[in-house]
């Protein structure tokens, strides 16, 4: 009930960012209609980094507790966040290409966040690989803990590193217009309440997955 409620508002949410993004909000001046790709970039971003950050508390509370639901908790949002990072790493490009006329960089926040990419990647191919549960959950956790380190360098690149990369907020809030950041922040709400149902979906597959693996291998071992 919880999700189907969930899932109601996140698809509102999605459909209003939807037409404020494409009907409501003005073309950028300088680069027209492809900005636009700014709102769904930005909010990937976000969605990528809580995705992550939900791994790094899910790693912690497994190697305390050994609760696999927090194993599975850490494996949905992994997966999540890759969705996320990989359609930043799309639109990154697009965008780059009219803003810069090139469709790639070695800037330091797009390469961070390709390294991010791939610590990911290899936090499933981990989870893929190893069959024994135990060991695989704690694998897993330890990874996702230590791969949490360049959340922040990401973040903070483009403060630490001449960059190219446009600095959306500053000291005196978002660098733009009114009816721009409220599309914006809207945006980024609409995201975040679809990452929280493609979470508790996920964990629910993610349990009956493990649960699965689990009588299997009772059944192997009797």
């Amino acid at each position: 009930m919880v999700r189907k409620v969930l899932g109601w508002i996140t698809f509102v949410m999605v459909l209003t960012a939807t037409y404020l993004v494409f009907l409501w909000v003005p073309n950028e001046k300088v680069m027209g209609p492809v900005q636009k790709i700014f709102y769904f970039h930005v909010a990937s971003a976000w969605i990528g980094f809580l995705a992550f950050f939900v791994v790094f508390i899910a790693g912690i509370a497994y190697l305390v507790t050994r609760n696999s639901f927090w194993d599975s908790v850490g494996a949905a949002s992994a997966e999540i966040g890759v969705m996320f990072t990989t359609i930043v790493l799309i639109t990154g490009p697009i965008w780059a290409r009219s803003a810069w006329n090139a469709w790639w960089t070695w800037d330091p926040r797009l390469t961070t966040t390709l390294v991010l990419w791939f610590i990911y990647v290899a936090y499933l191919l981990i989870r893929s690989s190893v069959h024994e549960q135990e060991k695989k959950s704690r694998f897993s956790a330890v990874f996702g803990i230590v791969g949490f380190i360049d959340v922040p360098i990401v973040w903070f690149s483009i403060r630490w590193w001449r960059t190219i990369h446009p600095v959306v907020v500053d000291s005196s809030g978002l660098a733009m217009s009114s009816k721009m950041s409220f599309t914006l922040i809207f945006s980024v709400a609409a995201f975040t309440f679809l990452y929280f149902y493609l979470l508790s979906n996920s964990v629910f597959v993610e349990r009956m997955r493990s649960e699965l693996s689990e009588l299997k291998e009772a059944l192997l071992n009797r």
